[in-house]
């Protein structure tokens, strides 16, 4: 049975990506299992994030987080100085909001997430 979920985010600078996951995330990293290579936050009571020193791969992530309030989450960003894109309008009342990481990692923010998409609006 599979107890967790560890997203892994790979970067070339691991102490800038480390300080800006910390604005991103509003928290410093739950853990530092290995300082030279590897932080890691975790996010909700099973799904971790861990930001990894990987040059080879850095920029290549695709990441999405469903948020109870997208506005808010957007703006929270913006105080900790991090610059959201746009929120737009996916299908039946999804938004979403992406950006990038210093490496070019994507982040993407969704409110209105449906676990169940057949179900009627």
């Amino acid at each position: 049975m599979i107890e967790h979920v560890l997203a892994v985010v790979p970067v070339s600078d691991l102490a800038g990506a480390r300080a800006w996951y910390e604005r991103a995330l509003g928290a410093p990293p739950t853990n530092v299992p290995m300082p030279e290579s590897l932080v890691e936050w975790r996010i909700t009571g099973e799904g971790w994030i861990q930001v990894t020193l990987d040059p080879g791969r850095a920029g290549s992530g695709l990441f999405n987080f469903a948020v109870d309030d997208l506005e808010s989450h957007v703006a929270g960003l913006a105080a900790r100085g991090i610059e959201p894109g746009p929120v737009v309008t996916a299908n039946r009342n999804v938004t979403l909001c992406s950006l990038q990481d210093p490496d070019g990692n994507t982040l993407t923010f969704i409110g209105n997430f449906r676990i169940d998409y057949d179900a009627p609006d």
